[in-house]
């Protein structure tokens, strides 16, 4: 098949990762898979580390712009099936595929990916997006793909969960002492880490507060990732007097050897959320997680099972979950290969792209034929 995705997001992070990751794995199956973002967006950059064919399209906002732009690119190259992901390139490519068609030639069908809990819109505009203008809806969870059902109307038969898929090879349990050498980390202290986008709804601002009511007073934390919140966060690592306990290691391309160095993964988010990638990467390495249940996290995240889920926007929850695996060795063990059990039945790489190649090839196919 020929696949192009569509994402007009100029930033970085899980949906950017996943869209890369899938894109890869499908052409090392032979399909013909690209990309088609803004030059600006971080996905435009990135694409080439992943071995991506990426094309520039000014579909950063919606207008006729984008439309016409994307139109001439269908119009001359032979796609089988668009991907969109964000809401913008969503509009544009619903319109570029209805606004045309040359000769006998069909539109190719359109696919869109929701990748975030965040509600849907239910006005006329969006239900036709969601009902008539796609083909197939992916979403990155169950919970996603329920309330898509519920609230905005859409078939259940339309739309199907698959959550991110990772390299099971790569993520895999590491040497903890080793990782910290190799990353200047303390030999002896406790680390807590989060791997995530630097976004308010990621939580880090609870985290940083659970950091001043941990009994573990040596322990440390790392924060991995960029994004909107960097300067807020920095501010409020200075005015918590953490300075000495926070180390804001940014964007990294391999976060294999910063879990490794982990004893406990949090991620305290309260939005948005579809199955994150960064607690399935955890947990496939085998380091212990607190949570919270926010959008899909539950899914992988089973309370006192797989993860401890503490209370969204709670601090001394947060905090309380932190000490409780810190402190109890044989429940943090528990937990993670609990854990890592999962992640290898249901999130590995392989289970991700059958299932998208069946939606793939089931919206192609009933689009040729319809």
């Amino acid at each position: 098949m020929r696949i192009l995705h569509t994402e007009s997001s100029l930033g970085w992070g899980g949906q950017e990762l996943r869209i890369l990751t899938e894109a890869a794995g499908l052409r090392r199956r032979g399909h013909d898979v690209r990309v088609a973002s803004p030059r600006e967006a971080a996905i435009f950059t990135e694409a080439e580390r992943f071995d991506i064919p990426v094309m520039a399209l000014p579909i950063r906002r919606k207008g006729p712009v984008g439309v016409i732009a994307l139109r001439s690119l269908l119009a001359s190259e032979r796609i089988d099936v668009v991907n969109s992901h964000s809401s913008t390139d969503s509009w544009i490519a619903a319109l570029a595929c209805r606004a045309f068609w040359l000769g006998k030639r069909r539109p190719p069908a359109l696919v869109r990916t929701r990748h975030i809990s965040a509600r849907v819109p239910t006005d006329r505009a969006t239900r036709w997006l969601y009902t008539r203008a796609t083909a197939e809806i992916v979403t990155t969870g169950e919970t996603i793909r329920q309330q898509l059902i519920r609230a905005n109307g859409v078939s259940p038969a339309r739309v199907t969960s698959i959550p991110t898929g990772i390299d099971l090879d790569n993520f895999a349990p590491g040497d903890k002492a080793a990782a910290r050498r190799a990353l200047q980390l303390p030999d002896t202290v406790p680390l807590i880490g989060i791997v995530a986008t630097l976004r308010s709804w990621k939580g880090h601002r609870y985290l940083l507060e659970a950091m001043t009511l941990s009994t573990h007073r040596d322990a440390q934390l790392v924060i991995v990732g960029d994004g909107p919140q960097a300067d807020a966060i920095e501010a409020q690592i200075r005015a918590l007097g953490l300075s000495e306990r926070v180390r804001l290691a940014g964007n990294q391309c391999d976060v294999v050897p910063w879990l490794h160095a982990l004893d406990v993964f949090a991620l305290p988010s309260y939005a948005n959320e579809g199955v994150p990638q960064a607690v399935i990467q955890a947990m496939a390495v085998g380091v212990p997680c607190v949570t919270t249940d926010a959008g899909g996290i539950g899914e992988i995240a089973i309370r006192d099972a797989t993860a401890l889920v503490v209370a969204k926007q709670n601090a001394v929850a947060l905090a309380a979950g932190i000490d409780r695996l810190l402190g109890d060795a044989g429940l943090a063990a528990r937990l993670a290969w609990s854990a890592r059990d999962r992640v290898q039945a249901k999130f590995g790489i392989g289970v991700m792209l059958d299932r998208m190649e069946t939606v793939f090839r089931r919206a192609a196919d009933a689009n040729r034929y319809r």
